[in-house]
């Protein structure tokens, strides 16, 4: 079977839709490419498996440079592996997608207090700049951005819903539920399909991704991997 376009969305995301956000690539290297560091930790390679885009890679980020990589067990020598989560990857088989009347549009105005809140409840990276990436919506209690989810990887036909959270105050709302449906609902306008992903780990998420209609379908490892070098580096 051919490799499917959610089996390296990085990769797709950034040699597509999101070709504006990523670092410009050495002449001849382009195996490999990476968020520019405002945007995204992310970092991926046409084909793990070849050592010319591990060494395209080194050559765009530098000596001793983290970045995050999805799916890549054995990195090869010389490169550290500093961080693994163990992830799901689940997309949309069955969510009822609609809009949020409550929701609002954010944008790089509300970035201070996106930050608080993906500070505070840890979503996953969240840089100043993903909030270009995509479509955000958040829910505001007495002004205040209480709730918020929206786009991030944008493969070909396909967009990734992520940074869904909610402050510990006001969980138990249904307000994630009403944000991932509302930001499914303006994927799909444009023919996409949604889908996410999320820890092994955070089996309570699952269970409610799972519950209004998303269906797992394959099970990723994110690493922060540092390229070969001595320049000490820091994964968001």
């Amino acid at each position: 079977m051919p490799p499917h376009v959610l089996d390296n969305p990085a990769w797709a995301s950034l040699c597509g839709p999101h070709a504006p956000f990523a670092v410009p690539a050495p002449d001849g290297g382009g195996r490999a490419a990476r968020y520019r560091d405002d945007v995204s930790p992310f970092a991926a390679l046409a084909d793990p498996g070849d050592p010319r885009s591990w060494h395209d890679l080194q050559a765009l980020t530098g000596p001793g440079q983290v970045v995050g990589l999805t799916g890549l067990l054995d990195p090869p020598d010389g490169w550290e592996t500093v961080g693994s989560v163990p992830g799901v990857q689940l997309v949309d088989t069955g969510l009822r997608a609609e809009p949020a009347p409550e929701a609002v549009r954010l944008g790089p105005a509300d970035v201070p207090e996106m930050l608080d809140l993906v500070a505070l409840t840890r979503p996953g990276p969240f840089l100043p700049r993903t909030v270009e990436l995509g479509g955000y919506l958040g829910i505001r209690h007495e002004g205040r951005l209480i709730a918020m989810a929206g786009e991030r990887l944008r493969p070909p036909g396909w967009t990734e819903i992520s940074a869904v959270c909610t402050h510990p105050g006001h969980r138990g709302r249904g307000l994630a539920t009403r944000l991932v449906r509302a930001v499914a609902a303006g994927i799909r306008e444009r023919g996409e399909v949604p889908f996410l992903h999320t820890g092994a780990s955070n089996t309570a998420a699952i269970r409610l991704y799972e519950s209004i209609g998303f269906t797992l379908r394959r099970r990723p490892l994110f690493l922060a991997v540092r390229t070969p070098g001595n320049k000490a580096a820091k994964f968001p």
